[in-house]
C-alpha cells in the first residue's frame, strides 16, 4: 500500500502520513484506529503510546457482550438469533458441530441466507486427520471422527440442493469453535479433558479498533484458506 493509498483511504493529507513514517509523529486516535483497521493489525503494533494501549484494551473488553461458563448455558435460541441477523457473513468453524447439523431450523436459515446473497461457509474437521483424532482423545471419547461423519451425513441434502453454501474440511488444531454472523461471534473455547459443550462461550460484538473480534475472524479466514472441498465420498463414507 502506498502513502497515497493510505491517505486516500483514511482521508488525510499524504504529507501527514509521511510524517508518521519518517518523523515518528503519532496520529490522532481516530486515525490510528482507521489505519490499523485498514492494515488489519492491532493499533499497538503501529503506535505504542500509553493512551493507545489503554484505549485499545478498553475497546477489546467492550467487544465482550457476555461470557457463559458452559456452552449448554447459552440460551437455546441465541445461535439462530445471531445468524438470523446476519446479512453478509455466516461462518461455522468446528470439528463436528453435530448439534447444529441436527437442527432443521438451522438448515432452513442457511438456505434463506445464501439465497439472500450472504456468504455461508461451514468448516468441519477432516475425519481422517491427526488433529481430529487427538481432539477425540483430549475429550476422552475418541469418537470425534464418527461425529464429523454424522454431521456430514446430516448436511448431505443441503450440500446437494444448495451448492452456494461453502463446505470444506480442515486439518487444523482448533483451540476454539467459532460461530460468526457479520459483526457478532460466539467463541466456544476448547478445554483439555472435557467436551466443548462444557467449556466457556464468549459472545463478541465487533468494535472498530477493538481487535478481539478480528483476532478470531482472521483465524476463520486462515483455516478456510487451507481447507479442502468436501467430496462425494466424504458424504457417503465410501
Amino acid at each position: 500500500m502506498t502513502v497515497q493509498d493510505l491517505a486516500d483511504a483514511i482521508e488525510v493529507n499524504p504529507k501527514t502520513v509521511e510524517r508518521w513514517i519518517t518523523q515518528g509523529k503519532v496520529p490522532y486516535r481516530r486515525h490510528q484506529y482507521a489505519t490499523a483497521s485498514l492494515l488489519k493489525v492491532e493499533v499497538t503494533t503501529l503506535w505504542e503510546d500509553s493512551r493507545t494501549v489503554e484505549s485499545a484494551s478498553d475497546l477489546s473488553k467492550a467487544e465482550i457482550v457476555t461470557v457463559y461458563p458452559h456452552r449448554h448455558m447459552v440460551p437455546a435460541g441465541l445461535w439462530r438469533e445471531i445468524y438470523g441477523r446476519a446479512q453478509s457473513h455466516i461462518d461455522v468453524l468446528v470439528y463436528s458441530g453435530l448439534w447444529l447439523s441436527e437442527d432443521p431450523l438451522f438448515h432452513d436459515l442457511l438456505k434463506a441466507k445464501v439465497q439472500g446473497n450472504a456468504q455461508v461457509r461451514i468448516l468441519l474437521g477432516d475425519p481422517d486427520c491427526a488433529a481430529v483424532k487427538q481432539r477425540g482423545i483430549d475429550e476422552g471419547h475418541q469418537i470425534m471422527d464418527g461425529k464429523i461423519r454424522n454431521a456430514l451425513m446430516n448436511y448431505r441434502p443441503l450440500f446437494a440442493s444448495h451448492p452456494d453454501i461453502g463446505f470444506r474440511l480442515h486439518d487444523a488444531t482448533l483451540y476454539n469453535s467459532l460461530f460468526r454472523a457479520d459483526d457478532e461471534m460466539l467463541v466456544n473455547t476448547h478445554v483439555y479433558g472435557i467436551g466443548a459443550y462444557m467449556a466457556p462461550v464468549l459472545h463478541l460484538r465487533r468494535l472498530p479498533g477493538g481487535g478481539l473480534f478480528d483476532t478470531y475472524a482472521n483465524s476463520i479466514e486462515q483455516t478456510w484458506g487451507g481447507a479442502r472441498q468436501v467430496m462425494d465420498h466424504d458424504l457417503t463414507g465410501a
